[in-house]
């Protein structure tokens, strides 16, 4: 029986632990020991989410990030461009282009982004959603292997 989505929970617990690196780990020795993982869920239980300030935001931090991105999408397009060009000067002009333009439209789109917020967001950050929990779930069927698997490989370590 292959194992859905729809199954309630992802199947029955074989396993619990505190981190996801700790979770993945488990299911990787699963993995190993040959244990078909494709009947295998990680669960995440008791989710937040964090939010780490990264700085302040002014404009000249809001106008430098979108100049940057800009020019980033500015290169690709010209390098684009670039294909086209029939000798290595017009190749270099429409890089060289294709970046300054870049960088132009996203300083602008950075400030008016920056502007639109009117002073509500003034800090950037890097969220991140994380759970307290993580449960190994296995199919019913298989779940009995799992737990046998995972119990000597818990008595290693």
């Amino acid at each position: 029986m292959s194992m859905s989505v729809s199954m309630p929970l992802g199947g029955v617990q074989v396993g619990s632990y505190d981190s996801y690196q700790q979770a993945q780990a488990a299911v990787d020795h699963l993995s190993d020991e040959k244990f078909a993982v494709e009947n295998v869920t990680i669960i995440g239980s008791d989710l937040k989410m964090v939010e780490r300030v990264t700085g302040r935001l002014n404009w000249g931090r809001a106008i430098g990030a979108g100049a940057a991105g800009g020019a980033w999408w500015g290169l690709f397009v010209g390098l684009l461009l670039g294909i086209f060009a029939s000798d290595g000067t017009s190749w270099f002009s429409s890089v060289l282009t294709g970046l300054l333009i870049g960088l132009v439209f996203g300083a602008l789109f950075g400030a008016m982004g920056y502007a639109a917020t009117r002073g509500q967001r003034d800090f950037t950050s890097v969220s991140q959603v994380t759970a307290s929990r993580y449960d190994v779930m296995c199919d019913p069927s298989r779940a009995e292997e799992a737990r046998a698997i995972l119990a000597r490989w818990s008595l290693r370590n």
